[in-house]
């Protein structure tokens, strides 16, 4: 179970593809998880369901025209699946912390979808959800590099279904692929830290039969610092910011999370 808040910053919004300009945002933001370690085809395996929830204010010009959009609600439910394919076949509790003391190579792979069901006003630009479902493919590599250094490498796809309700039109988008590098260091188990960082490509957006200017080729960067806390529980805090951004948002975000195990 996990319970997070993010504040975000900057040239931010719910969807960075949306043809605003000159964005100026603060969004406060919360997300309750939970998640569910299963045995699939013998494999260690994961069921998370988050939900998020937003309180915010933007302002910036679109069409020409300056103004300032509030937003307050829930937003899109997200549910995620994840199975290890190389190296963590279905583990007891002891086998599972001898491989954290001793990691392996990994190869795991996840889809995603994001439903529908955040609060939406067709008539308004800026909204907490998206009126469309989304999927995101991806599939992950961990290696050992040392006793205490972990490389990750992880390559996904979103793609999305189109909104028939944007402003009284239908909005299609185009997939957006990511790649996420993070260089991980153990200091003991259940604490430690990463750099991280991330380039996608991608989200062009047609209207109409016309295509954006707002092809994505952005790149992300932070650092991540887990606490565990009486075995059970930890703190996870992390910091990103923008690196390149040709389109879309270039933005801060700092998030705090509580996690704690259940059973």
């Amino acid at each position: 179970m996990a319970l997070g808040y993010a504040n975000q910053s900057g040239d931010v919004v719910t969807d960075p593809s949306l043809p605003i300009i000159g964005v100026d945002s603060k969004i406060h933001s919360a997300v309750v998880a939970y998640q569910q370690t299963v045995g699939l085809f013998g494999r260690t395996s994961n069921l998370q369901l988050e939900l998020p929830y937003f309180d915010g204010q933007t302002t910036g010009f679109a069409f020409g025209e300056s103004g300032r959009r509030e937003v307050q609600g829930f937003g899109d439910l997200g549910a995620t699946l994840s199975i290890n394919i190389l190296g963590a076949p279905s583990m007891n509790g002891e086998e599972f912390q001898e491989l954290r003391q001793n990691p392996r190579p990994i190869l795991g792979a996840s889809i995603k979808i994001v439903a529908p069901t955040g609060e939406y006003e067709a008539d308004k630009l800026i909204n907490i959800g998206t009126n469309r479902w989304a999927v995101r493919a991806r599939l992950g590599y961990t290696q050992p590099l040392s006793e205490k250094w972990l490389m990750e490498v992880a390559v996904g796809t979103w793609f999305f279904e189109d909104n028939d309700e944007f402003l009284g039109e239908t909005r299609e988008q185009e997939p957006i692929t990511a790649i996420d590098f993070s260089l991980i260091r153990r200091f003991r188990p259940g604490l430690w830290a990463s750099l991280d960082l991330n380039y996608y490509r991608g989200g062009r957006t047609t209207i109409l039969g016309f295509g954006g200017a707002d092809l994505q080729r952005n790149s992300r960067a932070g650092i991540t610092l887990v606490y565990p806390i009486k075995g059970r529980h930890a703190i996870k805090a992390s910091v990103s910011d923008g690196v390149a951004t040709e389109s879309g948002g270039d933005y801060r975000i700092a998030s705090l999370s509580y996690l704690f195990l259940i059973n």
